[in-house]
């Protein structure tokens, strides 16, 4: 039986605050969540987005965890915030959600001392839309929804400069916005969201560019219902599990580590996801 305790998007934020960003996560009074990470003889909590990262850890749970002797709780969340504030507070031990260039922007801006310990998959980002069939079939002036962090927009502006929609000014890095398009020329304009809340516009918007986490839960198929995909090869935004500084030797987390890379989960991510989460390992 999974124990895994859903969080919605509320509860927390004045904690999340504390570190300078809205939290959308809430913790509804799991006794174990006060564990710390220092003590290594309790469970290991992770925080986790709910698809595919959950699904992934559950598989591990049900599947693995007990034969390797990890007791694995799994706690969701549906933000990109609280994961890492509670990593960071000891509320849970570890996170699986986040790619390294979110996460070093937001170690930046937030003073926490998160770390990856080891990379497990890609979802790759992509355009979608409930109004035209290809990226060409989009209107002059049509409304493009982006996820609103910093990290996130700028990977969606790159998907699309890298599709010939904008062209954006050279050296435009992870923190681009569309201050730094150069070249516009179906004059797209820009609705800037939580990246949550990119599938629930695409009856708003003309097209949304959507995390692969989101897509999913939307049942949107990333591999045939995009119209734009990134591309896999040499791609930096491969998702990880990451642990506070310092936690990276609990024996909990290598065990984690180890089975997350194991060939079961590899199988396991090719079937269930069919080239919309590929396994990085």
């Amino acid at each position: 039986m999974r124990n895994t305790a859903k969080f919605t998007t509320a509860v927390l934020a004045a904690g999340a605050l504390t570190l300078g960003l809205t939290a959308c996560g809430s913790d509804k009074g799991s006794t174990s969540a006060s564990a710390s990470t220092s003590d290594t003889s309790g469970p290991l909590i992770v925080a986790a987005s709910p698809t595919p990262h959950a699904e992934i850890l559950n598989f591990v749970k049900d599947n693995l965890a007990k034969k390797a002797g990890l007791d694995l709780e799994v706690k969701e969340f549906t933000d990109y915030v609280t994961p890492n504030t509670a990593t960071e507070d000891g509320s849970v031990g570890a996170n699986y959600f986040q790619n390294q260039p979110y996460l070093d922007d937001f170690n930046k801006k937030n003073g926490t001392h998160i770390v990856p310990v080891v990379t497990v998959h890609l979802e790759p980002l992509g355009l979608y839309s409930h109004k035209v069939k290809s990226a060409d079939a989009l209107k002059s002036g049509a409304t493009i929804a982006v996820p609103n962090d910093s990290v996130n927009e700028a990977r969606a502006l790159k998907l699309l400069a890298a599709n010939g929609l904008i062209t954006l000014k050279a050296g435009a890095g992870n923190e681009a916005t569309p201050a730094d398009i150069t070249a516009n020329p179906k004059k797209l304009e820009f609705k800037e969201l939580e990246a949550a809340q990119t599938p629930r516009s695409l009856d708003d918007v003309d097209a949304a560019v959507i995390n692969g986490n989101y897509a999913i839960e939307a049942d949107l198929k990333p591999a045939s219902d995009a119209l734009v995909l990134e591309s896999a090869k040499d791609n930096p935004y491969g998702n990880f599990l990451a642990v506070k500084k310092g936690d990276e030797s609990d024996p909990r987390v290598k065990k984690l580590a180890k089975l997350l890379t194991s060939p079961e989960v590899k199988k396991f991510i090719q079937d269930k996801y069919a080239g919309s989460v590929i396994a990085s390992f």
